[in-house]
């Protein structure tokens, strides 16, 4: 008896909590997954509040502030994440064609309500850090501090909506051998192996994956939206709370948060597929292939942008550490 080396992506997930019921089956999971996320984020910044990581001289920062100072951030946040998403990462060209359908929430052919299917992390960082520099601005608060308190609370949020991927299946990564690979019904959808192939059945084999009598199979792959909401939610979190009441100066975290979250993402873009439309922005050797890792020269899209992610956050910081000790000096 072959003992398998995968795990099966559970048939009771849907992307709806109640799949087929009128009106209820219009909940899903991705969308609530957002509002943990909001929730998390808004409970963090409370906490933060309450030890005065908020207070600047003269000013005490209340509750209604940083309820209002989250409003803002979502409300850009979601702005961005959509319009990045459309317009960097879509490459049928319709929403430069018909703009209008950036924000619509129904499918333009089907006609069937879809939310806002598709966001994008990097336009919700920018679009996020728009809404924290307007609203700091308006009600004249100091950018940096609020700015730091924000980004502790970030990945914590952020671990729900990896969650949310992967309870709608998608996102998920290249084939893997190793034991916790798992077979997504979408990638069986959109892209089957054949079994007739020699490499897909010594693959096959070396899964316990039993192809005997198919033509088309799928093949276990990395649950990348697990690996981030660990690592670039649950653990970046952590090592942020940990050194946030030991930070040399404002914005520190802010940077340490967008250095660590580009550094992360990066390697585990190495187990996740490139989208297929777009493949590698940076291929040195002309590979196509997606499904698996051959080269850490081939750079995906997300990789470019975590990059760009990582040499600003440490540009930003050693432009804010000069101000700091330009300060002391001059005292």
């Amino acid at each position: 008896m072959i003992l398998p080396l995968y795990i099966r992506y559970p048939s009771w997930i849907h992307p709806e909590l109640f799949p087929g019921v009128p009106v209820l089956g219009l909940i899903r999971w991705y969308g609530l997954m957002y509002i943990f996320a909001f929730v998390t984020a808004f409970a963090v910044l409370k906490r933060e509040l309450k030890e005065g990581a908020l207070d600047s001289p003269g000013q005490k920062a209340s509750e209604d502030d940083i309820f209002s100072f989250i409003a803002c951030g979502i409300f850009f946040l979601i702005i961005g994440a959509r319009i990045f998403s459309t317009l960097v990462y879509d490459t049928s060209g319709i929403y430069w064609q018909k703009p209008w359908l950036i924000f619509w929430p129904f499918d333009s052919v089907t006609k069937r309500f879809t939310g806002l299917a598709g966001m994008s992390y990097h336009g919700g960082f920018i679009g996020g850090g728009f809404g924290m520099i307007l609203w700091c601005l308006l009600h004249r608060k100091p950018l940096w501090k609020w700015a730091d308190a924000m980004c502790v609370a970030i990945p914590l949020g952020y671990t729900f909506g990896r969650i949310g991927n992967f309870m709608n299946g998608e996102l998920y990564g290249r084939i893997t051998t190793m034991p916790w690979g798992m077979l997504f019904p979408r990638a069986e959808e959109s892209e089957p192996f054949s079994a007739s192939l020699d490499w897909v059945q010594a693959f096959a084999a070396q899964c316990g994956l039993a192809i005997e009598g198919q033509k088309l199979i799928n093949l276990p792959r990395h649950p990348s939206q697990l690996y981030e909401a660990l690592f670039e939610g649950v653990l970046l979190w952590a090592l942020l709370w940990t050194v946030r009441k030991h930070k040399p100066f404002d914005g520190f975290l802010s940077c340490l948060y967008t250095i660590g979250y580009g550094a992360v993402r990066f390697v585990i873009e190495y187990f996740r597929e490139p989208d297929g439309d777009l493949g590698y922005r940076l291929s040195p050797s002309g590979n196509k292939v997606l499904y698996q890792n051959s080269s850490l020269f081939d750079i995906s899209t997300g990789q470019v942008l975590c990059f760009l992610m990582m040499a600003g956050g440490l540009l930003l910081m050693f432009i804010l550490w000069l101000r700091v000790h330009g300060k002391k000096r001059r005292h």
